[in-house]
Parts: C-alpha cells; structure tokens; sequence
C-alpha cells in the first residue's frame, strides 16, 4: 500500500507543476511565437506611423512643378548691364529696397535717414570710407545690409541716404563712364 500511496502521491504532485507547455515540440512554437509575434506588431507599428508622411496619389505633391521647386538650384546668377546706368536701380530704389527697414527706424544703431547729427560724422569721414562700410558691413548691418545689388547701385543708395542727412555728395558715374572718362 505504500507502493500505491507514494505513486499516487507522486502523479498528484506531478500534475499540479505542469504548464500548457508539455513537449519540446510546444516550447520550440512558444520561443518562436514570443519572438517573431512581437517584432510584426513592431514593424507594423512603424507602418502605420510613416504611413501619414507619404503622399496620396492624386496631391500635387508629385506634379512636375512641385518636383522642380523641390530640386531647384539655391543659387541662381543674374547678370547686370553695369554699363547701362538706366537698367540699374536708382540710390533711392536702392534705399527703399535694402537699407529702409533699419534707416527709417533706426533699428540696431542705424542713422536714421534725415538725422543731419547723426550723418556729419559718417559724411566726414568721406565717400569712400561709407561705400566701404556699405559694402563690407559694419556694426549690426551685413555687407551691403544683405541685399543682392551690384556696387555701383550701393554707391548710389550711400550718396541718396548721405545727401538725406545734409551731406552733398554727387551721384556716381557708371563704371563704362567712368572708365571712357579716365581714357579721354
């Protein structure tokens, strides 16, 4: 009976600490599934994410025009006609262009344009020493106050925003002019 009893005793004790797995054959399936369940709910998470950033067919997202927006150079160059002083920009076009927003307001340190006080001691200091500063930069401003023109057309914006400030400074000559006049 003590036979009986300890197998018996040994089944009971048996079944109570098995689990769902019982074979090798079961566990091999459960490793698999525990890893390759998991890593698709993943990559369909990541799907369904990106999904939003794609564009749906029929958006101007893939027109020729938007492409070639999105591929266009950064740069682009434009060439001026230095000899013909009429194509160029006016000093005062030139002024209301580029050098108004800090001009007028006086903005970062700026002379305000008419400010006589403020422009005699830039005057003095001359012409040249003013082109300079235009075109390179000083204090605040960024070389020709981050404009795009040529020199010449700065030239004519320093002389416009000097003679504002009660300097009488002549307008510059174009530079075809100006080098036909120094051959004569």
């Amino acid at each position: 009976m003590s036979e009986s009893h300890s197998t018996g005793h040994t089944d009971a004790s048996h079944e109570s600490h098995e689990g769902p797995i019982r074979t090798p054959r079961q566990l091999m399936w459960a490793v698999g599934l525990a890893f390759v369940v998991p890593v698709l709910l993943i990559i369909a998470l990541v799907n369904f994410v990106a999904w939003g950033n794609r564009p749906a067919a029929g958006t101007e997202a893939l027109a020729d025009e938007a492409v070639a927006r999105r591929i266009m150079p950064v740069a682009q160059v434009v060439l001026k006609d230095a000899s013909n002083p009429g194509a160029m920009k006016t000093g005062e076009q030139v002024f209301q262009a580029q050098c108004a927003a800090c001009h007028v307001s006086g903005a970062a340190g700026a002379p305000k344009v008419g400010d006589a006080a403020a422009w005699a001691p830039r005057v003095k200091t001359g012409f040249e020493a003013l082109l300079t500063s235009a075109l390179k930069g000083k204090g605040a401003m960024s070389p020709q106050g981050g404009g795009d023109f040529s020199d010449f057309e700065i030239a004519r914006a320093v002389v416009y925003l000097a003679n504002q400030g009660g300097a009488k400074l002549d307008e510059p000559q174009a530079p075809a002019a100006a080098a036909s006049a120094a051959g004569k």
